[in-house]
């Protein structure tokens, strides 16, 4: 049972992404109000304080689910930057802000409609059905109880509701469907002309002041996140499983004892005829199964012509009587044991069940087979291993919680008692833990959040013992704090002087493509470009955004001509414009599929614009400058980075 829910894991983190939360909310609020103090508050939605514990809890979730969507590929310095923590901070207020609209609009989820969603993940299933053992499995590795998982499911399903209110009703007609997919579709036919920016890294000069000013008014880019150096253990079933012996004898006995499960028992095939009593008259329908019956005696070879023309089987008369191959226990026991009497080729006498009157016929036998020892052995001795390491887990899991706890100063007593391995991660922060190659995030939201507590910190006491997955505990300890702190002077002022280099060098890249565009637009002539590329806004063949903009706004109308755009990395590009090109009439499915992606675009531009409204209604304001970031609210780009 375990094991699938390990192996649903990352299904389980897309249903809490996806299924429950709202598209563009992606960090839960998790019990804000522990956090109420206004103390170094980085905003406030409705004049309740946004503060850094609670920004910190939501980053730590959000690394922790794109870790479980993307793997070890997954970098959490991704988010390291000033719009990372932008991004993260915006879902939060987002979120506070849907939250306190749902509760003003009494927005109820029942109980029926909470039953439906979690009864409809495939994690908390077996066999196709809602299992409570799964379920609690489940809950139990979150650290939460019962209630407090299905009021937070509750919580996100009603925020759920009024953003499906929103997007359900983008509707694109038409007409502007079809308009939308031409001027997507239309082409041009362009060559690039690069005026590269490190052309003009010679011309430039920095100076040691400019570079010290920079450093002097950018400090927080260059501050190194509060980090620590951990060391933890771990007690799981499976290094339990590992060192758990299991003896020649204890598989031949495992074996013995099972032989059932690997093997098939015997299967028979057989055909009958069966009368039913009409009007409840049973004694006429006994006669007329006895007199076909002797028929059959005198004519065995007519078994299947007399099922179709006689038998009351639905099922299987059109088959003449034939009801394939089954096992015992399939069938009701006056039919089964009559079945499992019978020789080959055999015809029963009148065989009386609960359904009628049958005459049956055994036509095949498949004898029961048994796969040798050293078939499965290797399966036996996986499953007592397992088994024995179940059992070794529940009683050592009392241990290592009272172990960790009771000599709190260190690991090592309750790795010498359970023959554990102590192992160590370096610059751990508030925001999560490194990967580890090969191996599951054992630091989870819960370990990191007890390791930055106070008595941690300062005392270097061990955490408590922690489920961070279905049998595995962990424990950790801090052996050295590091404060955040900001990289001195002398260890980033080669990268700031080449930043500052490179961004003048771009600023006389784009003046002088500025002036060879004036030049070309008054004498065309194409020395220097590129092969001709077919652009459109589908296809922009690698060209950044800002230059496909300017070459499929040039007027059909107005061709050939020239366009310019400044392209960070690059510096300037021009594009002479040859020729245009209208869109080609697509296949029916084709345009339904364009419809359709327009209408989803349609719905997240409305959504953005919800997010951007809710933040105005609760005067949502971000307070810390590090936090702040030029918007355009008339758009709602604010709210839609939020979503991103």
């Amino acid at each position: 049972m375990f094991e699938s829910i390990r192996s649903h894991r990352r299904w389980l983190m897309f249903f809490m992404l996806v299924l429950i939360f709202p598209s563009f909310v992606f960090f839960g609020i998790q019990g804000y109000n522990r956090f109420i103090s206004s103390e170094g508050a980085l905003a406030t939605v409705d004049g309740i304080p946004v503060t850094q514990q609670e920004f910190d809890v939501a980053q730590r979730d959000r690394i922790e689910r794109l870790r479980q969507q993307f793997g070890a590929e997954f970098d959490p310095k991704m988010l390291d930057n000033p719009e990372g923590r932008a991004a993260i901070l915006d879902g939060v207020i987002v979120d506070r802000a849907l939250a306190r609209e749902v509760d003003q609009g009494n927005v109820m989820v029942t109980n029926d409609r909470l039953r439906q969603v979690l009864s409809g993940v495939p994690a908390f299933q077996e066999d196709n059905k809602f299992s409570l053992e799964r379920y609690r499995a489940y809950i139990a590795s979150q650290g939460m109880s019962e209630q407090q998982f299905e009021e937070r499911v509750r919580a996100d399903l009603r925020k759920q509701m009024l953003v499906q209110a929103v997007i359900g009703s983008a509707i694109v007609p038409k007409q502007v469907a079809e308009r939308i997919d031409r001027v997507l579709l239309e082409t041009r036919e362009v060559r690039v002309l690069p005026v590269r920016a490190e052309t003009y890294l010679p011309k430039v000069t920095v100076t040691d002041a400019q570079v010290t000013e920079f450093y002097q008014k950018h400090q927080k880019e260059f501050e190194t996140p509060e980090n620590i150096k951990v060391d933890y253990l771990v007690l799981s079933a499976e290094t339990l499983g590992e060192k758990t012996a299991v003896s020649d004898a204890d598989i031949a006995a495992y074996y013995e004892q099972n032989k059932g499960r690997y093997g098939t028992e015997e299967q028979r095939r057989a055909s009958h005829i069966l009368i039913t009593p009409e009007g409840g008259d049973k004694e006429a329908a006994r006669k007329k199964a006895e007199g076909i019956l002797a028929t059959l005696k005198a004519n065995p070879n007519d078994f299947a012509k007399i099922a179709k023309e006689q038998s009351k089987d639905p099922g299987s008369a059109a088959q003449g009587g034939d009801l394939g191959y089954f096992g015992k226990g399939m069938m009701v026991k006056p039919f089964e044991d009559t079945v499992f009497r019978l020789k080959v080729g055999e015809t029963s006498d009148v065989v009386e069940t609960d359904f009628g009157f049958h005459i049956i016929r055994v036509t095949d036998i498949k004898p029961a087979h048994a796969r040798p020892l050293a078939e499965v052995r290797a399966e036996i001795e996986k499953d007592l291993r397992t088994q024995r390491a179940q059992k070794r887990y529940a009683e050592a899991a009392d241990q290592f919680t009272n172990l960790v706890y009771e000599q709190a100063d260190s690991l090592q007593p309750a790795a010498e008692k359970l023959g554990l391995k102590i192992s160590t991660l370096d610059n751990v922060t508030r925001s999560g833990a490194p990967a580890v190659p090969n191996q599951p995030q054992l630091l989870t939201p819960r370990v990191i959040e007890a390791l930055f507590a106070d008595d941690s910190l300062k005392n270097h006491h061990n955490t408590q013992a922690i489920e961070v997955a279905p049998n595995t505990m962990v424990a950790a300890r801090v052996t050295d704090h590091r404060p955040a702190a900001i990289r001195p002077f002398d260890e980033v002022k080669g990268a700031i002087r080449q930043r500052l280099e490179r961004q003048e060098a771009t600023k006389l890249a784009r003046s002088a493509g500025e002036e060879k565009l004036a030049e070309l637009l008054k004498k065309p002539n194409d020395a220097g470009f590129s092969p001709v590329l077919t652009v459109s806004r589908r296809a922009p063949q690698g060209l950044p955004p800002n230059l496909v903009g300017e070459v499929l706004r040039t007027r059909a109308d107005k061709l050939p001509t020239f366009v310019g755009a400044e392209v960070e990395g690059i510096g300037y590009l021009i594009a002479n414009v040859a020729s245009a090109k209208e869109a080609e009439a697509q296949a029916p499915a084709q345009r339904e599929a364009e419809r359709q992606a327009i209408e989803r675009q349609v719905a997240a531009a409305d959504e953005a614009a919800y997010a951007a409204g809710l933040r105005q209604r609760y005067k949502a304001k971000v307070l810390s400058p590090d936090f702040r970031r030029e918007t355009d609210k008339s758009t709602g780009t604010e709210a839609k980075a939020a979503s991103q």
